[in-house]
């Protein structure tokens, strides 16, 4: 099993991997207004980048012609100083202007494909089995969704609009130095340009593996502090809030740690670049200086060495941080398409027909399941539920019953025999189909952290406000709702710890029944409740079953002895079937549990 369910964390998408995954999100079919958003991006950027290299051009004019060293290029004649020096600043506000259109145009681009990789991830997690989510740690999942999904946007608008005009900028002002002042400066400034993106991204590369590490730390910090928060009731009874603190804490101390180490490693990398930068500036700002005092060279040719070397520095210093951020978002991206690489476990077969209900009959062949291949835990389990009959499967921990409950609703496949509902194999139709025709009352009814109105009504989608009321009635529910001051509109907590075990069940009964499933599988539905509560609860479940097959999983005998049939099952096998009665009278092993439990009742009752 954790070969299969760690695939997502343990093999995550490589670096070029994810940039092949994303680059379809730039230029998708059949998405015209992207492509022509792209185009159109690049196209201003180019035009940014000539501007931003034309601009010192202006500088050296003015300086020129006020220190009466040369007269201005031809094209600038008309101006004078000061014109020169308002073209240069218009110059450098259209770079600015130019830059941010350029973020104008892409920004719906990058947040569609935000959308887009979001709604995938989403909705490829909930096709994943139970199977992977009950051994995965929510907390931890949601920090690698949270964190790919923004890793995206900064991909495409860093990759597209950083690097590539950063690249372009350098080529064009190599070139410059090479035309305007010969090849030795061009050959400097190359030099210093190799060293400082070899130095940036060596050190980057040793930050990325201690992010890595952050990461890995915050994601377990995450994991324990939501763990704890889930649990809150458990800490409080065993008052272990310091433990619990503490266990937040170590993992809050390797976070410093790591935390630590990347301020270092920062510090470093920026002390490297501004060495290897202002070397390189102070050589060509030298070379220009002994080329001034020749005269080959005027004193605005020094001041545009200088302008082009700072031009430079300035993306440049931000290199180091777009590649280590370009980095950690293809880590954080590349966890994300390993989640979305993660196979799902239960799938639809091709073109699979949705399940026709006749009268609900349910039949199990054979049926062999096991959670690891070392550990069988059905063994040839055959079963005929007949239409709209009752049937109660008990039996002591571990012995199936609730398997064969997630099996019918295929949250796992069988991995021998079949499962039929009226005569068609569970495996051969659609699983919204069959989500649909069966109705689940869990031991432990979950609610969503919104209004009571909400979960019922999350029954049946579209449902009616009459509708809602109406099976709130029926689950014998309505009038309590009522007498809360904000009725409806009552926010039940996370999980609906704000409600009592019982009046949660009575959503979930009542949401359920808005469901209207001709199926329905009500798992140890009241064996969490106090005697009392369940005997009301059980009613409505009577009353909710009239018309429908109902396989009861129980642990209390007393509330399925009415059932048409109680098969009792053991080890993974069923090891007797009949009615109350005719059990019974076997004298077997359902007589020994319910000798056993009403003895317990009637010892209850006493005290």
């Amino acid at each position: 099993m954790s070969d299969l369910t760690q695939t997502a964390h343990d093999k995550p998408a490589t670096g070029w991997e994810t940039i092949r995954r994303v680059i379809p999100y730039l230029w998708p079919d059949g998405q015209g207004w992207v492509k022509r958003r792209v185009v159109a991006a690049l196209t201003v950027l180019l035009l940014a980048r000539l501007v931003s290299v034309a601009t010192p051009f202006f500088y050296k004019a003015a300086v020129d012609m006020l220190a009466g060293d040369a007269p201005p290029p031809a094209m600038m004649m008309a101006l004078t100083a000061v014109g020169l020096t308002v073209a240069y600043g218009l110059a450098r506000l259209g770079t600015v202007a130019l830059n941010e259109l350029r973020d104008v145009i892409f920004v719906r681009v990058g947040q569609r494909a935000l959308r887009q990789l979001a709604l995938e991830t989403f909705n490829h997690i909930h096709k994943l089995s139970l199977r992977y989510h009950i051994t995965r740690k929510t907390g931890g999942l949601s920090r690698i969704i949270e964190r790919g999904v923004k890793g995206v946007d900064f991909l495409l608008r860093f990759m597209l609009l950083s690097i590539g005009p950063l690249v372009l900028e350098l080529t064009m002002v190599s070139a410059i130095f090479w035309i305007v002042f010969g090849w030795q400066y061009m050959a400097v400034v190359v030099v210093t340009i190799t060293l400082y993106v070899m130095f940036t991204f060596r050190i980057t590369e040793w930050r990325v593996k201690i992010r890595k590490e952050m990461n890995d730390q915050d994601t377990d910090a995450n994991q324990k502090a939501i763990d704890s928060l889930l649990n809150y009731e458990t800490v409080k009874y065993f008052s272990a809030e310091g433990r619990e603190a503490a266990r937040y804490d170590v993992a809050m101390s390797a976070y410093e740690k790591a935390a630590v180490k990347t301020g270092y490693s920062l510090a470093f990398l920026n002390f490297g670049q501004a060495l290897l930068i202002t070397a390189g500036l102070v050589i060509v700002m030298v070379m220009a200086a002994f080329g001034v005092q020749a005269g080959t060279l005027t004193v605005g040719d020094f001041v545009m060495v200088n302008a082009y070397m700072i031009q430079i520095t300035m993306p440049l210093n931000f290199l180091g941080t777009v590649y280590r951020e370009i980095r950690q978002a293809l880590v954080d991206m590349g966890e994300m398409f390993g989640l979305l690489n993660q196979p799902a476990e239960v799938v639809d077969t091709p073109n699979a027909p949705a399940l026709a209900v006749q009268g609900g009959a349910i039949r199990l062949e054979d049926v062999r399941f096991a959670y690891d291949a070392d550990r069988q835990i059905l063994k040839g389990v055959s079963l005929d539920v007949g239409a709209g009959q009752r049937v109660a499967l008990v039996g002591h921990s571990g012995s199936g019953k609730s398997t064969i409950g997630r099996l019918l609703f295929r949250f796992y496949d069988v991995t021998g025999g079949r499962i039929t509902i009226d005569g068609q194999d569970i495996r051969q139709i659609s699983q919204h189909s069959l989500h649909q025709a069966i109705g689940v009352v869990p031991q432990d009814t979950v609610l969503f952290n919104d209004t009571i109105y909400y979960n019922i009504a999350y029954g049946r989608d579209g449902a009616t406000e009459a509708e809602v009321h109406a099976a709130a009635r029926a689950a014998k529910i309505h009038d309590f709702i009522l007498s809360l001051p904000d009725g409806y509109a009552t926010t039940v907590g996370e999980r609906g710890l704000k409600l009592s075990g019982g009046e949660k069940q009575r959503v979930g009964i009542a949401r359920t029944l808005l469901k209207n499933p001709p199926i329905l599988l009500l798992d140890e539905a009241t064996s969490a409740l106090d005697t009392q509560t369940e005997r009301d609860i059980q009613e409505s479940l009577h009353d909710m079953g009239q018309g429908r097959t109902v396989i009861s999983i129980a642990h209390r005998l007393s509330t399925i002895a009415d059932s048409d049939l109680i098969v009792v099952m053991e080890a993974g096998q069923v090891v007797e079937r009949g009615t109350h009665d005719q059990l019974l009278a076997m004298a077997g092993r359902y007589a020994a549990m319910w000798a056993r439990q009403s003895a317990e009742e009637e010892e209850a009752e006493a005290a």
